[in-house]
This record gives structure tokens, sequence and C-alpha cells, in this order.
């Protein structure tokens, strides 16, 4: 298990079994949900907002409760934080994009995958197609890391 103990294995399973239930119980899943509740001037549908605020009533006290007084995680030696807080143009370009797609799909990536067990040729599709999305932009992005990094070894 490369390092990691079994509470971070079992922790990441229960959680992901558990949002995955979450997500098909509460219809999340249905693409039809997303696009009613972003529909916000034809037939509006808002059981995403609930499904959103139950989630908080849930997660806001065990977070205050249970995570933030904690100087470390219990499955590992410490958070794991980003150190960007930048809102640079990539960001605003990547979120742009993102709601687009979340809004012609009408589903977002936890869904989808969620939705994978449901068979549907469409969440297939989808999922595969986010999947190449990211790979592209991951290539893309290392090739002009790297791009930069000798132009820069040159001057």
């Amino acid at each position: 298990m490369s390092g990691k103990n079994i509470l971070f294995y079992f922790g990441a399973l229960s959680s992901g079994g558990l949002f995955g239930a979450g997500m098909m119980v509460s219809g999340m899943v249905n693409p039809a949900n997303v696009i009613g509740f972003l529909d916000v001037y034809g037939n509006w549908n808002p059981s995403l907002a609930f499904v959103m605020g139950g989630a908080l009533i849930v997660f806001i006290p065990g977070y205050l409760l249970l995570i933030k007084p904690r100087s470390a995680p219990i499955a590992e030696t410490h958070f794991s934080i980003s150190k960007h807080n930048d809102i640079d143009k990539r960001l605003l370009f990547g979120s742009a994009i993102f709601g687009i797609g979340w809004g012609l799909a009408g589903i977002c990536p936890g869904p989808a995958i969620t939705a994978l067990g449901s068979g549907s040729p469409h969440i297939l599709l989808f999922t595969v197609s986010m999947a190449l999305g990211m790979l592209t932009v991951e290539r893309a992005s290392s090739r002009s890391i790297q791009q930069t990094s000798t132009t820069h070894q040159s001057a």
C-alpha cells in the first residue's frame, strides 16, 4: 500500500461510497435535475440547492468539531493544503470551461463518475471525454512548462 496506512484507504473508500450513495439517492446523477436547477428563468428545479444545503448542515459541524481543531490529519503526517491561492487567467479560463461543460451536459464530474454504474452510454461518453480533456490539458501544461524552462535556461 506504498506508505499509506489502511486508515487512509478505508477513509477514501468509505467517503467515496457515501458520496456516491448520496448522489444516487438525491437524484443528482440525473442531468435533468442539474439542468433544471440551472434553468432559473424556466421550469426551475430547486432540488440541487436542498442537496447542497443538506450537505453543508452535516459538513459544517463535523468540520468545526472534528477536523479544524486537529493539528495533523488522522491518516497522514500533515494536511495537504495548496499554496496556490492566486486568481489568475488559468483559473478563470478553466472555471469558465467547467461551467460551460456543466451547463451543456447537466452533470458534474463527481456525479458523472457515480453514474457510470448506471451503464448509460451518455455518461460513459461524458466521462471518457472529460478524462481526455484533462489529459490534453495536463500534457499541454507540462510541455509549456518544459518550453518555458528551456527558454529561460538558454537566455
